[in-house]
């Protein structure tokens, strides 16, 4: 996985390597449209996005992105089955109120789902946590308590126990530090678990079209 810096951050460049290129994409809380415009231009992806705050649209129309105006909880509703390549979730998953539904219709509505989330095991969470007696706040959980958008609070073991109970498939994983690739105790060192995951076995035997 060829992650070199050239001005896009380290988590949307491990995003990029997990994207095929010329695939359609739909960013599920897109925000301003960093991810989208970056996909865009280096994978030639087919980008749509869906985002509930009206100023992050409009800095996504001035870019030329394709974004609806909408809830991640329901707005999946709307589309059909395998619409697009890959779902993804960039830093969004922990923002909405059903993420065990929200899930499941993303694998609907896409071929693979890529989630992106802040680790709440972290170190730094911990410390915080254990010895202030605090809710954390730390670079990639950067909210008080009393203005944080996020609903769920997970760690990266959290969503891998998740996907093994219901028989998701982990095709991919990659753990990031703050500048850096995670590989030993990501759940204890890693600020951000990214993952991409896809339908059971069997459900995918279920998709496939019947043999004339």
């Amino acid at each position: 996985m060829n992650l070199e810096s050239d001005g896009v951050k380290l988590e949307h460049r491990v995003i990029l390597a997990l994207v095929r290129h010329g695939s359609s994409v739909l960013d599920l809380g897109c925000g301003d449209g960093e991810l989208m415009s970056v996909l865009a231009r280096e994978k030639g992806a087919r980008v749509r996005g869906i985002e509930i705050d009206e100023q992050a649209i409009y800095k996504c129309v001035a870019k030329g992105l394709s974004v609806v105006h909408g809830d991640i909880d329901t707005g999946l509703s709307d589309y059909r089955d395998q619409s697009f390549d890959y779902i993804i979730f960039d830093q969004s998953l922990q923002q909405v109120r059903n993420p065990d539904r929200v899930i499941k219709e993303a694998l609907r509505v896409g071929g693979k789902v890529i989630v992106a989330f802040p680790n709440f095991a972290h170190y730094a969470a911990r410390f915080q946590i254990f010895f202030l007696g605090r809710t954390p706040v730390t670079p990639s959980l950067p909210y008080e308590w009393h203005d944080t958008p996020n609903f769920h609070f997970l760690s990266i073991l959290d969503f891998m126990d998740y996907c093994t109970v219901h028989s998701m498939i982990i095709d991919n994983s990659v753990f990031i530090g703050r500048e850096h690739i995670v590989k030993v105790l990501p759940n204890f060192r890693a600020e951000v678990g990214i993952f991409l995951i896809s339908k059971t076995r069997e459900e995918r035997a279920k998709a496939m079209p019947a043999n004339p």
